[in-house]
């Protein structure tokens, strides 16, 4: 067991001091902020990690059963395989005048795995390939609209949504993103609709059905896609003209091979994969049928750090391994039985949960009115125990039963000191619920 006070004066909690005086926000991702998981004692950055263990800067092992890189490392942190092959991709030249033959190869295995699309365009990061998608779209149909539902990144054309209306990504995204920066001339081009509802979408485009350029969604993120829902919306967007574009950044590989709409045999005119596609590294993708993805070449998209070589090797390495061991069946049995150990834990001490998601991007909330408090205290009194721990679980190739069994027994051990006195407080701030600005203090 850690002591509270230990981890409160770690090396890691001193550099964050230290980071929000010199990086806007603290970190360069929003959902990396300790203040989502336990301000003040968080240890907010790591030495090493393997498998699914991360050591802080002060050489203490956690066994991370919280967001696994938010989703990026599907296969565990520093992965042999993948990382053999990087090491001798950097070894053959990480960059040169001429492209790598491993794009090429990608690409092949990637429409393997999705024999409806015909093209792809590489970039490195989640945010960005959106970016490439919503361009694509719009020069295909010649429109600027774009009607989404979901998460979807930073980037201007998403944002715009909250430019007519400062709560427009509200339901969508969390609370208190104002556009600024975004310009004003793009008021009107993006508006969110109601996840899951055909009628919240038809009911916003009613009237302006041929100034849709895109129609983008994330198919199945917390739950899985109601029935019909996807087809419903396919059909609505071959009915407009309009470019049907599924974000699979958190949903692809999770719960099969490719994207998760394999698993609803509904096949829109692009897909975006980022996070889990290459195991950490930096790499992402835009795929699409001919037809749509030849429009990238009436615009200009091209960037040189696009055509380096490890992000395709790294992505055909964990491809690779995550065919042959048919990975999605370790995530789903171990995202469930995590699933399990929360609720057995909360039945036995009597308290209330509500535990949701996709096994692979499973959740739970306490069902009380000080539900914050109770999370930063879960989160604390886990890290006491050694467990990076969160409301979420990413499960990985490399959790084990060992893992799980130990797990267990530490999450029995927090739902009962909760259950025992609810109303008591740890000493620390208390985590945030979505996007706060900070301060340098």
């Amino acid at each position: 067991m850690y002591s509270l006070e230990e981890l409160k004066q770690s090396k890691g909690v001193a550099l964050y001091g230290r980071a929000r005086s010199l990086i806007p926000g603290g970190t360069q991702l929003l959902s990396k902020r300790p203040e989502m998981f336990a301000p003040g004692v968080w240890p907010s950055y790591y030495s090493r990690a393997k498998g699914c263990r991360v050591w802080d800067l002060d050489g203490r092992e956690f066994i991370d059963m919280s967001i696994m890189a938010v989703g990026a490392c599907i296969l565990g942190y520093a992965d042999d395989e993948v990382d053999d092959a990087v090491v001798q991709a950097l070894r053959n030249g990480v960059n040169s005048s001429l492209n790598c033959p491993e794009e090429v190869a990608l690409a092949e295995a990637l429409i393997e795995l999705h024999p409806w699309f015909d093209m792809v365009r590489y970039a490195r990061s989640g945010g960005e390939a959106m970016g490439v998608a919503v361009r694509i779209a719009r020069a295909h149909t010649r429109r600027d609209v774009v009607m989404f539902s979901g998460y979807h990144g930073w980037n201007d054309w998403y944002l715009a949504a909250n430019l007519a209306d400062s709560a427009g990504l509200d339901g969508q995204l969390m609370p208190g993103l104002l556009p600024n920066g975004v310009p004003r001339g793009l008021l009107g081009t993006a508006i969110a609709f109601d996840a899951n509802s055909i009628d919240s979408l038809r009911d916003k485009i009613r009237g302006k059905e041929n100034k849709i350029a895109a129609i983008v969604i994330e198919p199945a993120r917390g739950e899985d896609a109601p029935a019909g829902y996807l087809k419903a919306l396919q059909e609505l967007a071959t009915e407009i003209g309009a470019v049907l574009v599924f974000d699979e950044i958190t949903s692809g590989f999770r719960m099969c091979g490719g994207g998760i709409h394999r698993n609803y045999a509904v096949h829109p005119d692009m897909a975006v994969f980022a996070k889990s596609m290459a195991n950490g590294y930096a790499m992402s993708v835009v795929m699409g049928t001919e037809k749509v993805m030849q429009s990238a070449q009436t615009t200009f998209i091209s960037s040189t750090n696009w055509t380096d070589r490890i992000g395709p090797v790294a992505a055909l390495a964990t491809l690779r391994k995550y065919q042959r061991l048919g990975v999605e069946k370790h995530l789903i049995a171990t995202g469930n039985q995590v699933k399990q150990i929360w609720r057995s834990a909360a039945e036995a001490h009597g308290l209330k949960i509500n535990v949701t998601g996709l096994p692979s991007l499973a959740a739970f909330a306490f069902k009380s009115s000080d539900a914050m408090a109770l999370n930063t205290r879960f989160t604390i009194e886990l890290l006491r125990r050694g467990f990076l721990g969160f409301r979420q679980f990413k499960p990985s190739l490399a959790h084990q039963p060992a893992d799980l069994s130990q797990y267990q027994t530490a999450v029995d051990e927090v739902f009962a000191l909760i259950a025992a006195d609810p109303a008591a407080r740890i000493d620390t701030p208390l985590a945030h619920s979505g996007f706060q600005r900070l301060t340098k203090e």
